[in-house]
């Protein structure tokens, strides 16, 4: 459908042991190009902030938190599907169709949906989205560094990083770790 605004939507912080499962919506116009954009794991984190900036302040974008209690609660696919609905909902207009990176998109989602294989590889509002997400991830987990420090969340930010692991052993489970995730579980039981 011509003129069918289209949104992009990918999500950061599955394999996590601490803290949220951020997931963006970004509209880009059609067959707009920004340089540089990929999968933001395949882009430099300097790269990844310009590019960040550039789209926070040209485009629509939504974004959506799912806390570890969320994630603890529903499980991780829920609570990744409950951050899209956030993030699209979070857009200043509702688009006709939202493309979703991976192989499974929420039920019940507010508007048409369509996945796409490493779309954040493929689709420039996918990889925008991947972009946004994981700088918006990061920037959570740096503050929580601040109010939980000693688990080198500014750096690993909440992955399964031995040094992560030394910290639980020496400080014990934060209030944002995951319960359900089976490494914090054991160490819980």
């Amino acid at each position: 459908m011509e003129n069918e605004i289209v949104c992009g939507i990918d999500e950061v912080g599955r394999g996590s042991w601490a803290g949220p499962v951020v997931a963006a919506a970004v509209v880009l116009p059609q067959n707009f190009i920004l340089d540089g954009l990929n999968d933001s794991k395949k882009i430099s984190k300097k790269k990844r902030e310009i590019l960040s900036r550039k789209i926070l302040n040209s485009f629509d974008y939504g974004i959506g938190f799912s806390s570890s209690q969320e994630i603890d609660k529903f499980n991780i696919l829920e609570a990744t599907f409950l951050a899209m609905r956030r993030a699209i909902l979070n857009l200043k207009d509702l688009p006709d169709k939202a493309l979703i990176d991976g192989n499974r998109y929420p039920k019940n989602f507010p508007v048409l949906a369509e996945t796409v294989v490493k779309g954040d590889q493929k689709i420039p509002s996918i990889s925008a989205a991947s972009i946004i997400a994981k700088v918006s991830r990061d920037e959570y987990m740096k503050r929580m560094s601040l109010i939980y420090p000693g688990y080198g969340w500014e750096k690993n930010f909440g992955y399964g990083v031995q040094q992560h692991f030394l910290s639980i052993k020496k400080l014990g489970i934060s209030p944002i770790h995951r319960h359900s995730f089976k490494p914090i579980h054991n160490m819980l039981y």
